[in-house]
């Protein structure tokens, strides 16, 4: 792909039904899979798909995120042609800029974009879990002579309520777009990807702002004005794997089926890494009481205790006679001894007092990042 696109990862939500796990940290930045964050699967597109310049519109809660980020060089997005840029509110003569919706990031960037001169513009959500090649979804945009495309995924017609629902003729062009309809018309859920011809998009997003009406949201605003005014606006079909883990729920689903080795999305695909930030960490340890099956277990943990299908993230400490199921356990968590953990998310740099138990039952349990559970430990009794 060339330089007549770039990509705007939008990165500046709450992410407010995570709960503890966002409480001090941007959603795109919540850990995912033991070694990455969610931000980087979009990123890593990025990168595999050609795509040189991107731009990461953050707002809450932004250092952990800003600092994974950093200059993009560990998803080759460095390069002197483009780059990453962390592109946040700031204040000028108007006034305060805060982001007041996903449209309106955008046109608060629009010098941003000037800047790179694109003919399209690729515009993504940061937390999403999928690998997609971008290149062919702004081939469909060519073929077609869009003006805007929507990538879909078609879900289970019983679930489409809680999506954007595009209703299309067939030859896949958009003819009504639904937000979350009580009675949906078809299965084809917005996954929030799309590629605007930029002068286009350019024009409805200036124009609506002098005129006092702003479009603030792709779903709400631009795409009913871009129909109601008879623009090409086709859906592209996508049909490989892509996860939305905007809930605990979700989140420590998409996580479980991750340990799967022949998960749909392949991990261990060579020609489309998904790329992180690491720390470097010494290889992890198993103690001779440790047992370890169906789990992910990453660099710099030592394990004496039990860990069936479950995530261990980096340096994680697990004591003797400790059993953990069914759980994700983030980064730099020290667990005591007797410990029980099962069914549930554990935040980064937790720390488990010996005997400490928390066990999800109808409800995934969640620990907050440097929380602190149970009570003494038994040399402090």
């Amino acid at each position: 792909m060339n330089d007549e696109v770039i990509a705007m990862i939008l990165a500046g939500g709450q992410g407010s039904r995570l709960g503890k796990l966002t409480r001090t940290i941007a959603k795109p930045a919540v850990p995912f899979g033991g070694k990455y964050r969610i931000i980087d699967f979009s990123l890593s597109n990025c990168s595999n798909s050609g795509i040189k310049t991107v731009g990461v519109v953050t707002q809450y809660q932004p250092l952990e995120l800003n600092s994974h980020i950093g200059n993009g060089s560990h998803w080759g997005l460095d390069s002197k042609e483009g780059g990453v840029t962390i592109l946040q509110p700031h204040s000028s003569l108007d006034g305060e800029k805060w982001f007041e919706g996903t449209a309106h990031a955008i046109y608060q960037n629009i010098s941003y974009i000037d800047s790179h001169h694109p003919t399209y513009l690729l515009i993504l959500s940061g937390d999403h879990i999928y690998k997609m090649d971008y290149e062919h979804m702004l081939d469909f945009h060519k073929r077609k002579k869009a003006t805007a495309t929507v990538a879909v995924i078609r879900v289970p017609l019983e679930e489409a309520s809680r999506f954007g629902i595009m209703n299309t003729d067939n030859t896949d062009r958009i003819i009504e777009f639904e937000e979350k309809p009580a009675e949906p018309k078809s299965n084809l859920a917005s996954m929030g990807i799309y590629i605007f011809t930029w002068e286009v998009l350019r024009r409805y997003l200036t124009e609506s702002h002098a005129t006092g009406q702003n479009m603030d949201d792709f779903g709400k605003n631009v795409i009913p004005s871009f129909l109601a005014n008879g623009e090409n606006v086709f859906a592209y079909a996508f049909d490989g794997y892509w996860k939305d883990v905007g809930t605990i729920q979700s989140l420590w689903d998409a996580n479980m089926a991750f340990i799967n080795p022949d998960h749909e999305l392949n991990i261990r695909d060579k020609s489309w890494r998904i790329y992180s930030k690491n720390p470097v960490a010494p290889p992890h340890y198993l103690t001779s009481e440790a047992k370890v099956k169906e789990s992910l277990i990453v660099d710099g943990c030592y394990i004496a205790g039990e860990v069936d299908h479950s995530i261990i993230s980096q340096n994680v400490k697990i004591g003797l006679n400790s059993k953990i199921k069914d759980s994700i356990i983030m980064s730099n968590t020290v667990i005591g001894k007797n410990v029980t953990i099962e069914h549930a998310i554990v935040g980064e740099h937790a720390v488990f007092a010996d005997n400490a138990q928390i066990v999800g039952e109808d409800e995934i349990e969640v620990v907050g990042y440097n929380e602190v559970v149970g009570g003494l430990t038994d040399e402090e009794e």
